[in-house]
């Protein structure tokens, strides 16, 4: 059976001649909830926009990333049925990637826009079982009374969870958390975390995070990889991570992964809101 994720010997300059990863080799075996740790630009989101077939490797490199032994890119150069591919990631962002001005169940029905024809995602027309399977979802990351709302109108938090939501839709085999609880208060960080440790136990996909926190790091995941320079500098069990071996990895850094970087965030109650603007599609017979 092939891994959840392989990579092999990735490596990416960008324009201004600076090496953002320097020969990643790694691999996820299917069901591992791993953490990504490293100090700001280490290489940690670089890292995930590859493997999400969002950014190509340098060109003519033997790079090679593969996702349960399908190709995402290889050599530099983003496999031609990508689109396909990528509906088996689903990929949660720092900084959440909703649409503000729709409301929360429509931005989770966009997991399925894979699945549906273009002309009823152009038309936003989503029949009951689909919006029922987006309800379910929300109720799954606690927002299911916010569903009205537009994204907007919610929290830091309640816009996370609304954004982990959309990867259940969607169905993700390997989900890929870049940073998802950097802007978070302390408490709706726990929340997040506790989801996304929810779904890689409950759903068994592979969940990939990178994180700032090594304490959460260590709570939350078994396995870690820390990255330094664009390297990868560690690789293993996140119980033998000590603030000693952090400082012999990462000298003076080190202070910035073991400090608790997350501020505070004010959260938002959930309150009514006009009913949202979408069609139903019939049922089919």
């Amino acid at each position: 059976m092939p891994a959840a994720l392989h990579i092999h010997r990735l490596n990416k300059h960008f324009p201004n001649g600076r090496q953002a990863l320097r020969d990643v080799s790694l691999t996820v075996q299917h069901g591992e909830m791993v953490a990504l740790i490293g100090a700001s630009g280490s290489g940690k989101s670089t890292l995930l926009r590859h493997v999400a077939g969002l950014v190509a490797a340098d060109a003519q490199s033997p790079s090679l990333i593969e996702i349960d032994g399908c190709c995402v890119q290889q050599g530099g150069r983003i496999h031609h049925d990508i689109r396909r591919l990528r509906a088996q990631v689903g990929f949660v962002f720092q900084q959440f990637n909703l649409v503000d001005r729709l409301p929360v169940l429509m931005n989770v029905l966009v997991g399925l826009l894979h699945r549906i024809p273009r002309w009823r995602s152009w038309l936003r027309l989503f029949q009951p079982q689909e919006c029922a399977l987006a309800l379910e979802a929300l109720a799954r990351v606690g927002i299911a009374d916010c569903h009205a709302q537009r994204a907007s109108t919610l929290s830091g938090g309640q816009q996370q969870r609304a954004a982990i939501a959309r990867t259940l839709v969607q169905g993700a085999k390997v989900v890929l958390a870049d940073e998802p609880i950097a802007s978070l208060d302390p408490e709706s960080s726990r929340k997040v975390m506790d989801i996304l440790a929810r779904i890689n136990r409950e759903d068994r996909c592979t969940v990939i995070v990178s994180l700032h926190q090594v304490d959460v790091a260590i709570k939350y995941c078994p396995r870690v990889v820390a990255l330094h320079h664009g390297q990868v500098v560690y690789d293993g069990a996140s119980s033998a991570l000590t603030p000693a071996l952090l400082r012999r990895l990462y000298g003076v850094q080190a202070d910035e992964i073991l400090a608790d970087a997350a501020p505070p965030a004010a959260a938002a109650p959930c309150v009514p809101s006009p009913t949202p603007q979408w069609t139903m599609a019939p049922a089919a017979v």
